[in-house]
């Protein structure tokens, strides 16, 4: 397994990993949690670029040029409502991780399974499987990736923020005994920013966000997976610091989520930094002509710098 990776470096020197990209597949023996299926990937290119039926997980991989390097890096997950990824085009994928890059910053975009019948054992666990992956693999590669092994964050927008936080809160030190290297390390990540994310799958009128609930556990879950996947019903003392921001007219998820798990992350005395803006909508992403929206840049690279 070891030898697959160092394989995959051997295509990219030092210095060529500056600024570009480059893509790596999760799983080198096969996809776990898996079923075989006719169901094909489907890439849909338009005034923005969006992954449906995603079956094939994979990381890309985007390095700042060394000289600006911090060592923090951050695992991104588009949103999509557990439905599809919004993968491109100033949302919530790549151009973010360009945009990490410009702040010294490596960003690792994660294309994650989406939970379906048809390809998937147990449709719920998949995209929790792949993010734990996908951190375990950043800590295996930190040294060639010059990075920090302890200042590897995870952002999430919309259903990836439900994502982000669910590592959040459901991470493992790793297995010491497996044969697979990456496996043995920890996908804890060290840090969470989230935009605009689904928090709660609870039955509130208030908090009320079924599409991404029914997508990832049905239509009549089980209430101790609702309870599992509701984050800030699981925040513990060991949850990593947040940033948050989101949009109080938001009609898709509604504001009410990121105040939830603030209150939980202040109730627990982990350090969190909410930013509620009056305007933006869902889905804002890097935003491209709102100079007050797209403010939360600069917080968020203050951020980052005060938690180095």
């Amino acid at each position: 397994m070891r030898s697959l990776f160092i394989l995959a470096l051997l295509h990219f020197s030092i210095s060529d990993l500056g600024g570009q990209e480059y893509r790596l597949p999760l799983y080198a023996n096969g996809v776990p949690n898996s079923k075989p299926s006719n169901v094909e990937e489907r890439l849909v290119v338009g005034e923005h670029t969006w992954l449906y039926d995603v079956v094939t997980p994979e990381i890309s991989v985007y390095l700042p040029q060394s000289k600006y390097a911090t060592g923090q890096a951050v695992v991104i997950c588009p949103g999509g409502g557990y439905r599809l990824l919004s993968y491109d085009n100033h949302l919530e994928g790549t151009d973010v991780a360009r945009f990490l890059n410009a702040i010294g910053i490596a960003g690792i975009v994660l294309k994650y399974r989406l939970p379906l019948v048809e390809t998937c054992i147990e449709p719920h666990k998949v995209p929790l499987m792949d993010l734990q992956r996908a951190m375990r693999m950043v800590r295996f590669n930190a040294t060639a990736w010059s990075i920090n092994p302890q200042k590897i964050g995870v952002m999430g927008f919309s259903a990836g923020g439900h994502l982000a936080a669910t590592l959040g809160n459901h991470f493992d030190p790793g297995n010491p005994i497996a044969r697979d290297s990456i496996e043995n390390l920890s996908c804890q990540p060290n840090f969470m920013i989230l935009f605009y994310p689904v928090i709660s799958f609870s039955d509130t009128s208030l908090i009320a966000q079924s599409t991404s609930r029914k997508k990832l556990l049905g239509e009549n879950p089980d209430s101790q997976l609702v309870d599992y996947y509701s984050n800030e019903l699981q925040v513990k003392a060991n949850t990593p610091p947040a940033f948050i921001i989101h949009a109080a007219d938001d009609k898709v998820v509604p504001i009410e989520h990121s105040i939830l798990m603030y209150e939980a992350l202040h109730r627990k005395k982990i350090p969190a930094e909410l930013h509620l803006l009056p305007s933006g909508g869902h889905g804002f992403g890097l935003v491209s002509n709102n100079p007050h929206l797209e403010a939360w840049k600069g917080n968020l690279k203050l951020w980052l710098e005060s938690i180095r």
